[in-house]
């Protein structure tokens, strides 16, 4: 089965969960119905029922459930819930890598980072640190998931990544996927479908070329990486915060 057909498996059946147990469907598989990416499928659907909604334990046992009141404000069409409080659950009971997916998936799909900061300073309760902390590096500018969790890992190790950042000045370098301007570090994240072509590796060869003999350090890391060995992606990037700091410096960066 393809990602595609099991995400619309799933789909069909949060729904009818939600429909039998006269629920709302939510988390991330209301993040599914409006279309955002996310990190990774859940394992089970997931809705919402009110708190003293009742419901057979034994025909829910493939379904996860939250108990709470929604206001009707936050359902849409009755089934779903809406876009800004989906997005809010995500980031307040994900990791911070799983809600900052979510995040960057709804500024592209055009939440404003204004809305979003706002939602997150009117936050209480467990998790509204976290929202605010994910609401604070949320940007439309990652293109993908993998893009997404590769920032969240590297924010998580102090570095100051932004994605997109326009390098070089009269002389333009590229935009690589995260830049840390202070310690001139780049990450790329490099999946086979954009570089996989003798094209594509040519580009790469020429444009990598240029960051290092521009002062660049360069780093590499594949979908599998990222996404399955995040301690490994994380020993590399710790490893060069140090090599920056002791062997070269933090130089000012040529970004504009």
């Amino acid at each position: 089965m393809t990602p595609d057909e099991q995400r619309e498996l799933l789909l069909a059946q949060t729904a009818d969960a939600a429909a039998e147990f006269h629920g709302v469907i939510s988390l991330l598989c209301a993040a599914l119905v409006h279309r955002w990416q996310i990190k990774a499928l859940p394992t089970r659907p997931q809705i919402t029922v009110g708190r003293n909604q009742r419901v057979d334990r034994d025909r829910a046992a493939n379904v996860q459930i939250r108990r709470l009141d929604l206001p009707p404000r936050d359902v849409e069409r009755g089934a779903v819930t809406s876009i800004e409080r989906t997005v809010l659950d995500c980031t307040r009971s994900l990791s911070f890598d799983e809600g900052l997916c979510v995040a960057d998936s709804a500024l592209r799909s055009g939440m404003s980072k204004q809305r979003l900061l706002d939602l997150a300073a009117g936050a209480k309760g467990p998790g509204s640190r976290r929202i605010r902390w994910v609401a604070h590096h949320a940007s439309p500018l990652a293109a993908n998931p993998f893009e997404s969790v590769l920032r969240a890992l590297a924010l998580s190790v102090g570095l100051r990544v932004q994605p997109q950042v326009r390098l070089g000045g009269d002389y333009y370098l590229g935009r690589p996927d995260l830049v840390d301007i202070e310690l001139r570090i780049i990450l790329e994240a490099d999946s086979f479908e954009s570089h996989g072509t003798p094209a594509a590796l040519r580009r790469d060869a020429s444009r990598y070329n240029e960051f290092v003999i521009n002062g660049w350090l360069v780093l590499r890391f594949t979908w599998e990486q990222v996404m399955f060995q995040p301690e490994q992606v994380r020993r590399i990037l710790l490893g060069a915060i140090t090599e920056r700091r002791t062997n070269r410096g933090a130089g000012g960066g040529s970004a504009a």
